[in-house]
């Protein structure tokens, strides 16, 4: 079940907040719980049926498991490092298991030319997730950072939270752990966060799927068939489809986190309008680029010891992104360009392209959507035949290729990528803060609400891209 479902906002929704909004004060996080765990399990249903009991129990398993150790570290400090180091190598297991297993047993036999077989594994859905919570909640126990929970209820509630649980953001118990005991509720509140919901909800049905169905085209008429104007366009489709879609869930969550009484802290902060890679990843993801500097970056030395451990850390960094992105060499690529280009605007080119900031918008305008090209396609033979396409390079002599496709693309889709645009820029946020509370933006917000809702009721919508990860 995902948010940009008729099931999910006409079902799920209203018998919650019935629930939510008549239960007692000290009961609220009793029915968030049990709510958040209906969500995921038919989440899990919808994964794989007969596994879906299997994975409940696992999610359930962490949850316990890291409030006890949290326990642990707190009344047993001389043995702090020892619990810590069992709850981390616990957690990290499952992630480990779920997503990397095939990975590496497929590259053992290619290396060593074995038939290693493995089972089907599928991935629970938000683990990545759920795992980057419970080992910043240990860690920063054994920090005295915060105190341990002492509450099973409350800490269920910070891990099972359903509108972050799935693919974020990423909340450190810090941030919530007052809103988890006392939290106010209030009728303007709510109407607020209604209203970022529709939002995400427009950017992710109306602007996300909507673009991303150029890339599906393009998948299916073949990237050996296509012009470099269309692949050009393609990939600009892809670089708008991943932004929007992810942030629109992000909306969606912080919306309905304002509705319960939460705030949920914000993702994203207008990353195309960046200059650099560098202020890119300061304004993209920002909850998973604070947990890996929180909890990697800083730990290893930070920029504390020196130019060649400095390096060193950020290539651990984005290594690891790389990597907890996808169990797949793509990614592992695209996390060392990142790498990459990072250092170069570290120690060559950063201050001229912040000085030059048309220069760096030009500059980011060509990265953004070739990198977003290493993340989207796994297959490298695929990917080299569509770098080559974008040069005008062709696959074999003997494939037609029309001229003017992007002709007939863009007369589709144009409408589409003009919206993208505007909504990449901070014009269309001034204006909201403007009028938000006038009769013509809530009129406006229903037209939206109502034109997602026509989509998704026509079955033009798909699954949160940030789900697989």
């Amino acid at each position: 079940m995902v948010f940009s479902s008729i099931k999910f906002i006409f079902v799920f929704l209203p018998i919650f907040f019935l629930l939510y909004r008549y239960a007692p004060k000290d009961g609220k996080n009793l029915v968030l719980l049990a709510a958040s765990l209906v969500f995921y399990s038919i989440g899990l249903l919808d994964l794989d049926k007969e596994r879906s009991r299997l994975y409940l129990a696992i999610f359930v398993l962490t949850t316990v498991f890291n409030f006890i150790i949290g326990q642990f570290i707190a009344s047993f400090r001389k043995a702090g490092k020892l619990w810590l180091t069992i709850g981390i190598v616990f957690n990290f297991w499952w992630l480990l298991f779920f997503k990397y297993t095939r990975f590496a047993i497929e590259n053992v036999n290619a290396l060593f030319g074995t038939d290693l077989t493995v089972k089907n594994i599928i991935l629970p859905i938000g683990i990545s997730f759920y795992t980057f919570q419970n080992v910043s909640y240990i860690i920063d126990v054994y920090r005295k950072k915060t105190a341990a929970e002492t509450s099973l209820l409350n800490y269920g509630v910070y891990i099972t939270m359903f509108p972050q649980l799935i693919a974020g953001p990423i909340v450190t118990y810090d941030t919530i752990a007052k809103q988890l005991r006392d939290r106010s509720h209030s009728v303007q509140a709510a109407v607020n966060g209604a209203k970022t919901f529709i939002i995400g909800l427009g950017y992710k049905v109306l602007i996300a799927n909507q673009l991303g169905g150029l890339w599906s085209d393009l998948s299916m008429i073949g990237y050996e068939s296509i012009s470099t104007p269309l692949a050009w366009l393609g990939i600009l489709a892809y670089t708008f489809q991943i932004y929007f879609d992810f942030m629109g869930y992000s909306f969606m969550a912080i919306g309905l986190g304002e509705i319960m009484g939460f705030t949920i802290p914000k993702n994203f902060d207008y990353p195309y309008l960046s200059v650099t890679m560098t202020e890119f990843w300061r304004r993209w993801h920002i909850t998973l680029g604070s947990w890996f500097r929180e909890y990697v970056y800083i730990p290893l030395g930070g920029n504390r010891q020196g130019t060649a451990k400095l390096v060193r850390n950020y290539l651990v960094v984005w290594g690891l992104t790389g990597l907890w992105h996808g169990a797949s060499w793509n990614f592992i690529l695209w996390g060392l360009v990142l790498f990459g280009l990072i250092m170069l605007e570290k120690f060559v080119i950063g201050d001229f392209l912040n000085k030059h900031r048309v220069i760096g918008h030009l500059y980011m305008f060509l990265v953004i959507p070739l990198t977003w090209l290493l993340f989207a396609i796994t297959d490298f033979s695929s990917l080299g035949l569509y770098f080559g396409r974008l040069i005008g390079l062709s696959a074999s002599p003997d494939v037609i290729i029309f001229p003017n496709d992007y002709v007939k693309y863009w007369g589709i889709y144009g409408k589409y990528f003009i919206a993208a645009i505007l909504f990449s820029t901070r014009l269309p946020g001034m204006i909201y803060e403007k009028v938000k509370r006038s009769p013509l933006c809530a009129a406006a917000l229903l037209v939206v609400f109502g034109a997602a809702v026509y989509c998704m009721y026509k079955g033009l919508n798909d699954p949160f891209l940030y789900f697989r990860f």
